[in-house]
């Protein structure tokens, strides 16, 4: 589909520049105590929705920064010939923002094309290891051209899994941690590693078996979950029904330890 193509486009031009500056960071600034946003993350953002708008000038955004100018987004707008015609793309330019500042190498550009409510396109690219994992909605999943398949691990006690804390720990009750304490106990260990697009994708590789986090935004997961789902894994939200990015909370897995994680994470809240 041509919006594959324009989502690979805008995302290995995006890699390139954060690629490039990697330990290059002009501006620094805080969303909240842990929350950063950098000038990277914007220019970023302003390449992907420039080279989408150039493909698609009728489309909407949803994205993480809002890395154009007030200038450059009315301009856009003013072009549109639709007031809505149903098509969003769902844009993080640098997942990982903390990493990256730390020049920490495990970051990625996600970018999710979704019509009449549904992705149906996902694109996670990470440049540092030139990896792109993309899926399209019925046709598989993909890393670099080749077909992804999730782990046949079935057994908590013998899965690897990822997780994450939302930028609002030192405040919020729904912290994470019992959940992370008692899946650490439960599997051969919990990973976390700063970047939810890159433990979807691979939890989607079957280099992870399993990925829960709370509070996630839709960009977060967008493109993420899509690629889980096409290499026949199984998302959901945290107690097992049908994901809502709207909520934020997500539970990624081969689909074959997904209930033992639904469980833990009830036991946990106990």
């Amino acid at each position: 589909m041509a919006e594959m193509e324009i989502a690979l486009q805008a995302a290995k031009k995006a890699g390139a520049l954060l690629a490039e500056r990697v330990g290059k960071i002009e501006r620094l600034d805080y969303k909240g105590a842990f929350n950063i946003v950098t000038d990277v993350d914007r220019a970023s953002e302003a390449l992907i929705i420039q080279t989408i708008f150039d493909a698609f000038p009728d489309d909407d955004f949803l994205g993480e920064e809002g890395g154009l100018s007030a200038d450059a987004l009315s301009s856009i707008a003013s072009k549109k010939t639709a007031t809505s015609n149903n098509r969003r793309w769902i844009i993080d330019p640098l997942d990982g923002t903390t990493n990256f500042a730390h020049s920490y190498p495990f970051f990625a550009v996600s970018i999710a094309f979704e019509y009449d409510g549904l992705i149906q396109c996902g694109v996670v690219f990470n440049p540092m290891a030139d990896e792109t994992f993309a899926a399209e909605r019925g046709k598989g999943a993909f890393l670099n051209g080749k077909p992804l398949k999730v782990s046949s691990i079935d057994q908590i006690d013998k899965s690897l899994l990822a997780t994450g804390f939302p930028p609002d720990t030192l405040k919020s009750f729904d912290d994470n941690m019992a959940t992370f304490k008692m899946l650490t106990n439960e599997s051969h260990g919990v990973r976390r590693d700063g970047s939810a697009a890159l433990d979807l994708a691979f939890v989607a590789s079957g280099r992870l078996d399993g990925f829960w986090e709370r509070k996630l935004s839709p960009w977060d997961i967008a493109a993420g979950s899509l690629i889980v789902a096409e290499a026949k894994g199984r998302v959901s939200n945290l107690e097992g029904g049908l994901l809502d990015m709207s909520t934020g909370h997500i539970i990624a897995s081969n689909g074959l330890i997904h209930d033992d994680i639904v469980s833990s994470i009830a036991r946990a809240a106990t």
